[in-house]
């Protein structure tokens, strides 16, 4: 098909209009913030499997379940795939659009219709066969840029369900180990508890031999059988928060609750606290957080956005054609007299809609507006939790320490009490304070090193748990 110069000089025209893009062009928003965190904790380089840093062989294969079949990592995975389409369509909206055609028409003429009496007696036949086929294009010539910057928003987009994705994974990972640590604190509480009710069921059956001897009271063998089932009723809460943290995991796992109660129901250690992986310069989370990642990737769609909506104050361009072949009946559809051509232009151009582009345009930068908004306000909360986390940690490894010698003291005197009361130096109420004391004492202890490793995982997760903006 040969192009008339008008055409050509369209076609020409509108590649050096190409290069004219309206809108903003994008600039990343930055956030003043202080060269180090403010709480003293150390980090070590970041590292992806972080949780692998436990030691605990349980863990890993938990979390390896997880990011396998978690159903929120998978509806995170699917948007991805959903942004990554928009992209890849508001690419093809810039390139030609081609395609075949094809008919077949049989038609004969009423001879008292205008046409057909004309045909009549003009000595045309009646009725005729009609076939036709071809290829027919279009293409919208990107004059100023809207569909550059419908592009630049899709792929902002597609960045921005990327850092998502990694920020759900993260979240979940997290949560999963968090709940992990939880069931072990609970267990540990839960053993000290039963520990402690078998150490009061043999001080009753001490005192009630006593009682039989006639050297204690009945109300010292009362008195220790209500501290004894005191004890015994502090179990059920436990037990019943251990099913909960057992239940959370089967379902972080994707699968049923209650799955994996016989693998996690087993007593095990609580691992001790890792050592957070990260960056100690606060200006690294804008690119470590993916929350915040996907933060300023909104930003920057929300300002693509702008200038697609701004492009829609200028004309719009297209281009078309068509080349086919057309015959009346089969037998010369493919000579050459059947070849047929056309190709043309069209311009639109919104020069009067009462104020709407205006109004989109105003739409489009409030959006960009909350877009950095939301955008700081993430840098700023991610640290408060790095800060938060920080503090945690550093505060929960000198409770940690401190419990740890309150309970041996503790334990020191308890043994002190029992003896003494067995050789009548003191009153049964001293035994049965230094229990309480003791059991006090062990079960604050185990909460503060769960508390401890479970501050460990939230420094990790407020740092990006080893994420980094590609």
């Amino acid at each position: 098909m040969r192009l008339s110069p008008i055409l050509l000089a369209t076609a020409a025209l509108s590649g050096l209009l190409s290069a004219c893009t309206v809108g903003p062009d994008y600039q990343r928003p930055t956030v003043a913030l202080t060269p180090t965190y403010a709480a003293p904790v150390a980090v070590q380089e970041a590292d992806v499997t972080w949780w692998r840093q436990f030691n605990d062989p349980l863990l890993d294969r938990i979390v390896d379940r997880v990011l396998a079949q978690n159903l929120d990592i998978a509806a995170a995975g699917a948007r991805i795939a959903q942004a990554r389409a928009a992209a890849r369509a508001s690419g093809a909206a810039m390139l030609p659009t081609v395609g075949a055609t094809g008919s077949a028409q049989s038609a004969s003429q009423s001879l008292h219709s205008p046409f057909g009496a004309a045909a009549n007696t003009l000595g045309f036949p009646r009725g005729y066969e009609l076939y036709e086929v071809g290829a027919q294009a279009s293409w919208e010539i990107d004059l100023f840029g809207g569909l550059t910057r419908e592009r630049q928003a899709a792929h902002a987009s597609l960045g921005a369900s990327t850092a998502d994705e990694a920020a759900v994974r993260l979240s979940v990972v997290a949560e999963a180990v968090d709940g992990y640590l939880q069931l072990r604190g609970l267990q540990a509480r839960l053993s000290v508890a039963e520990r402690q009710l078998e150490v009061r069921r043999s001080l009753v059956s001490l005192i009630r031999q006593r009682v039989g001897e006639g050297v204690s009271a009945d109300r010292d063998l009362n008195r220790s059988l209500g501290e004894a089932q005191g004890v015994e009723a502090s179990l059920s809460p436990l037990r019943a928060g251990i099913a909960g943290q057992i239940n959370r995991l089967d379902v972080l796992m994707g699968t049923q609750a209650g799955t994996g109660r016989a693998d996690l129901s087993p007593l095990a250690p609580i691992p001790a606290a890792l050592l957070p992986s990260g960056s100690a310069n606060p200006a690294e989370l804008m690119r470590r957080r993916p929350d915040v990642v996907a933060a300023e990737r909104r930003v920057a769609a929300a300002n693509a956005r702008i200038g697609a909506a701004m492009s829609d104050y200028y004309p719009k361009l297209s281009l078309n054609g068509l080349l086919g072949l057309a015959s009346v009946g089969t037998s010369a559809l493919f000579s050459g007299g059947a070849v047929q051509a056309s190709g043309g232009a069209g311009l639109r151009w919104r020069l009067f809609d009462f104020g709407r582009i205006d109004a989109e345009v105003a739409g489009a930068k409030g959006r960009e507006t909350e877009a950095l908004a939301l955008y700081r306000s993430s840098v700023l909360h991610a640290t408060e939790d790095v800060e938060n986390a920080f503090v945690r940690l550093s505060e929960g490894r000198t409770e940690v320490a401190v419990l740890e010698q309150q309970v041996a003291s503790l334990g020191l005197a308890r043994r002190q009490a029992q003896s003494a009361y067995e050789s009548g130096a003191v009153a049964l109420l001293d035994v049965l304070d230094a229990d309480r004391a003791l059991l006090d004492a062990s079960d604050r202890l185990q909460q503060a090193r769960a508390q401890e490793a479970r501050a460990s995982v939230a420094a990790v997760r407020a740092l990006g748990g080893g994420y980094r903006e590609i």
